[in-house]
């Protein structure tokens, strides 16, 4: 006798406009003519399937027959998109177990080395969002406290397999990346049409923002699209040796997004997790050379060069690990680079270095070339020491802005706005004196506040650097936004701390 499998409570499904974030999230009705709410006590999810499909989810309750009737299951945005079935079908509901693999988060938490085996079930897990963010801020906070070589290696692995791996039909293909938490520090920018107008393949694939004022991509926005699938960002790097696209559309290292989005809020930044968010993203990029820049200052991430050498240390023994030629290199994080801090802010300071405006800020333009000329140093067919001078070449005869505006037209066009917001206001000194320190972070928090970058053009135009002269009244800096309460808020932030410090005459600083 063939036994009888046990029909599963089925409802229809209906489209929530609640955005959850990274949360799987659904709601049913609780007079629930399918389901008995009480039977789901004692369970945090719930598994929805039909046909192949399957997604696991946190279920709520509702007594709003306007929100979910007694025979719908409502589905929030991001679990909708994710289970894809269309609105009105019926999907299947019942109790789901936790994810297996949190037993080796329960471990790790009580001290265990964990095994690269349970290392990429977490991450699997995580990838296809099984865990809720304090699942996954365990995990994080339970590897803060110690990771292992052999975990770090295995972790960046894992990550790196958890989405889109990459290869490219040339034996060279270059990278860089900046640990960040330097306002306006968009080298990137300049530097990838520099690089792919010499002719060495460069995939650029940048983050988007999350506790910062502006991410490469969010900044590249402003100018082209940046969420290019793989094949639209195959097609980009066959016609132009480049492109500046966001990373987490092609998929790169899908767990790490969803990490870091739970690290930022809970100040979580060891650096073997940092090492394994950004070589995971160059692992599976198909990255063979790899830049990394490490800003040392007061409010950088990096305090000292000591810290900045352990790290170097790091990124070493996974470029090793995975055959990716690393290179490290320390650059001054005392202050913010270039004039903008903000998307629009940002590349129209990019966009002033490459066409070579006598008024592009000279620190963004000098360091751009910098590690331009060291990417270019990999060029076998160039002779030692000479990547500046080929990368001053590029960008003087205009041939870097040239590939930026190649590249600009082959991404597409964006649909974002491109205009500086008109509330604005200057932040002045209230004494005589020259500026001795700036806080980075705190300029950032305010240009955020501001709008940015959901607002593009909101943000801080920076008027004055370390050792410059300034006179009581006179500007600092300028806050830009469009919304009223915004920029209420970022004022407000700027007269209780402007993150200036004022010295006086007799005690200039010298940058």
């Amino acid at each position: 006798m063939n036994a009888v499998m046990p029909l599963r409570p089925q409802l229809k499904t209906r489209r929530v406009n609640l955005d959850t974030g990274r949360e799987n999230l659904v709601v049913i009705s609780r007079r629930s003519t399918a389901l008995r709410p009480e039977v789901f006590r004692g369970f945090s999810r719930v598994e929805l399937r039909r046909d192949d499909r399957v997604l696991l989810a946190t279920l709520l309750l509702t007594d709003d027959d306007s929100l979910v009737g007694p025979g719908e299951l409502g589905i929030a945005e991001p679990a909708f998109r994710r289970f894809a079935a269309p609105a009105g079908s019926y999907v299947a509901v019942t109790p789901a177990a936790p994810p297996a693999s949190l037993d080796a988060v329960r471990a790790k938490i009580k001290g265990k080395t964990l095994a690269s085996p349970e290392i990429a079930s977490i991450i699997d897990d995580l990838a296809h969002f099984r865990y809720s963010d304090m699942e996954t801020a365990a995990f994080l906070v339970g590897s803060a406290s110690f990771m292992t070589t052999g975990e770090l290696l295995a972790l960046t692995d894992a990550m790196a397999k958890a989405g889109t791996q990459l290869s490219w039909q040339t034996k060279t293909v270059v990278d860089k990346h900046c640990v960040g938490g330097i306002p306006g520090n968009r080298t990137s920018m300049i530097v990838v049409p520099i690089v792919a107008a010499h002719g060495l393949t460069i995939p650029k694939t940048s983050s988007r923002a999350i506790t910062s004022p502006a991410g490469t991509a969010d900044t590249m926005e402003v100018l082209t699209r940046v969420d290019l699938g793989v094949d639209g960002m195959r097609e980009v790097v066959s016609a132009c040796n480049g492109c500046l696209v966001w990373g987490g559309h092609v998929n790169l290292s899908p767990a790490d997004d969803i990490m870091i989005a739970v690290e930022r809020p809970l100040a979580l930044d060891t650096r073997e997790q940092m090492v394994a968010s950004i070589m995971s993203k160059k692992v599976a990029a198909g990255s063979t050379h790899l830049l990394i820049d490490l800003p040392i200052g007061p409010s950088a991430k990096l305090a000292s060069a000591a810290e900045a050498m352990r790290l170097r240390k790091l990124f070493e023994l996974v470029g090793d690990h995975f055959g990716i030629a690393v290179e490290v290199v320390t650059t001054d994080g005392s202050q913010p680079i270039g004039n903008g801090i903000g998307p629009v802010l940002e590349a129209q300071d990019v966009m002033a270095v490459l066409a070579n405006e006598a008024y592009a800020p000279d620190d963004l333009r000098e360091k751009s070339l910098r590690l331009a000329g060291h990417l270019l140093e990999y060029d076998p067919a160039l002779r030692g020491g000479v990547g500046y001078l080929r990368a001053l070449e590029l960008l003087e005869s205009g041939a870097a802005l040239r590939q930026m505006q190649k590249i600009i037209e082959a991404q597409g066009p964006t649909h974002c706005r491109n205009e500086v917001g008109d509330v604005a206001a200057d932040v002045r000194s209230t004494v005589d004196g020259f500026v001795s320190t700036i806080d980075c972070l705190h300029l950032n928090r305010i240009a955020r506040t501001a709008g940015a970058p959901l607002d593009k053009g909101a943000g801080i135009k920076v008027y004055k650097k370390l050792g410059d002269r300034v006179e009581a009244g006179e500007p600092l800096y300028r806050i830009h936004a469009f919304e009223q309460s915004n920029f209420d808020l970022a004022v407000s932030m700027a007269g209780k701390n402007p993150g200036y410090a004022i010295s006086s005459p007799g005690n200039q600083h010298v940058p």
